[in-house]
């Protein structure tokens, strides 16, 4: 390739990884939430040197969590939350003083909001817009196009998207492959794939669209990384993965790559109580000492006395994670206060979902009101109903409430849980709860050092958002050996043109 076909600012990157060998490619994390993305490629190699996020909330985890050790006004302006709309490339770049924006960032990660792409989702959608295909018409499906002009003014060597399944078939069409076509125009290659993180080291099973793409000066051959664990995932998955692939033989032309599922002679897929079972149980709740209010994060909560090789693989990996770790304990092992519900946990079996916690529910409530000597359908026996036995049909989202299974990942973690977390109830019937800040964290394979700002309701809100670290690593670390390799070739082909 001639010298003169390479854009001048991709070229000079080029240049730039080539002559490092240990170069970190300079990272900006768009729609960055508290940072899961920045986190798997901070540990695989990259600088995560800015963010956006407009959340103000998770924009600060991002700055406290990536920018720690820098002085205060750093931190604060690095967690000024920021509107894509409403900021240009060349001024955030300006805003944070990294020079001149073609050469700011090597890489681009990040994933536009997912709400207007779920189905879950769209019910809602046309209630507030009072249109019969609102999710069509919702800003944030277009947010996407924001993306692509990101790319085409800071011109990274690489790229990674993040989204839920449901963007493979948006009102009927494929999106992510109308960005395919629009980054080919734009001098990129790039292929997707539909990946459960669950194959991948997280404990949870958790299907997402990634998107990998490069310059196409590079000349890379995109991979998306191996299965390391082996997980049959329930039909559930199967029938969301079959939904969302309904349009890939009709567009995909070859952009679509399947994932690597794993064979049954991998290492199992990493469960709950791998996840979960060195964090200090919670009993608050049964001894009437846990209140209603805000939970904050200024108790520890000290680990069980558990010897260091006695532990899951994982639970040292979430303690030890470099910059990321955590010696005696964890400061945000909070819940919610649930006082109805206790004796439904308690009786639940793992596995179990709403139906079964409902007639768990009305036999507890039987038992009580035979206890009380109420008459059926009494003015009290009605009262006691309403106070023991939750309100919500058996026959809607039936999967609302879900009990952990000990030997076995977890379900998707979503931002509901920072309304409620019923979907996630504990596995331990002893303890008879939901899930806690950090358990949901460890579920997400955030380590334990990692720092979520505000109360547990946000916190709740910025895990669910997130992408696994874990997983972003895994993909991060295939990107780093792509880029290291095609720079340097590439490097060493212009000059040899020149």
């Amino acid at each position: 390739m001639m010298a003169s076909s390479y854009d001048s600012a991709v070229s000079k990157k080029i240049e730039r990884m080539a002559a490092t060998p240990k170069y970190r490619p300079r990272v900006l994390d768009m729609f960055s939430g508290c940072g899961g993305l920045s986190l798997g490629f901070c540990s695989a190699g990259f600088d995560i040197a800015a963010a956006m996020e407009i959340d103000d909330l998770a924009a600060l985890s991002h700055a406290v969590n990536f920018f720690k050790g820098s002085d205060e006004a750093t931190i604060r302006h690095h967690a000024a939350p920021r509107d894509i709309t409403k900021i240009d490339p060349e001024d955030l770049v300006l805003d944070l003083g990294l020079g001149k924006p073609k050469m700011a960032f090597d890489v681009i990660i990040g994933g536009p909001p997912c709400q207007a792409y779920a189905r879950v989702g769209r019910a809602k959608l046309r209630e507030i817009a009072e249109h019969p295909e609102a999710f069509k018409v919702d800003p944030r499906a277009n947010l996407y196009l924001r993306y692509l002009h990101y790319i085409d003014r800071l011109k990274p060597l690489a790229l990674l998207m993040e989204n839920v399944p449901d963007i493979l078939n948006h009102g009927g069409h494929n999106i992510v492959e109308e960005m395919v076509e629009s980054l080919s125009d734009l001098g990129y290659d790039a292929k997707y794939s539909l990946i459960n993180s669950a194959h991948h080291g997280v404990p949870q099973m958790r299907d997402r669209v990634f998107m990998i793409a490069f310059r196409k000066e590079l000349g890379v051959s995109i991979r998306f990384p191996k299965a390391s664990n082996w997980c049959k995932l329930p039909s559930g998955y199967e029938g969301t993965r079959s939904v969302a692939l309904k349009h890939i033989d009709m567009f995909s032309r070859g952009a679509y790559v399947e994932p690597d599922l794993g064979k049954p002679d991998l290492p199992p897929a990493i469960t709950a109580s791998q996840a979960l079972s060195d964090l200090p149980p919670i009993t608050l709740h049964r001894e009437g000492k846990l209140k209603r209010g805000a939970r904050r994060f200024t108790d520890l909560s000290k680990y069980r006395a558990i010897a260091w090789e006695r532990l899951s693989t994982y639970a040292q990996q979430m303690r030890s994670w470099p910059q990321f770790e955590s010696k005696q304990g964890v400061y945000d092992h909070v819940l919610r206060f649930l006082p109805r519900d206790t004796l439904i946990f308690e009786r639940m079996q793992s596995g179990d979902e709403y139906p079964a916690a409902h007639k768990v529910a009305t036999a507890i409530f039987e038992e009580e009101a035979v206890k009380q000597g109420l008459r059926s359908g009494s003015a009290n026996w009605q009262k006691l109903h309403r106070a023991m036995v939750p309100p919500y049909p058996v026959d809607t989202f039936p999967n609302r409430w879900w009990k952990l299974r000990a030997d076995g990942p977890s379900r998707t973690l979503m931002a509901h849980i920072g309304k409620d977390t019923y979907s996630h109830i504990h596995y331990d019937s002893a303890q008879a709860r939901v899930i806690s800040v950090r358990e949901a964290a460890r579920l997400q394979s955030f380590p334990d050092g990692f720092v979520f700002s505000g109360t547990m309701n946000p916190a709740f809100r910025q895990i669910g958002n997130a992408v696994p670290p874990v997983m972003a690593q895994k993909l991060a670390v295939e990107i780093l050996k792509s880029l290291r390799k095609a720079t340097s070739q590439t490097n060493r082909m212009k000059v040899a043109a020149e």
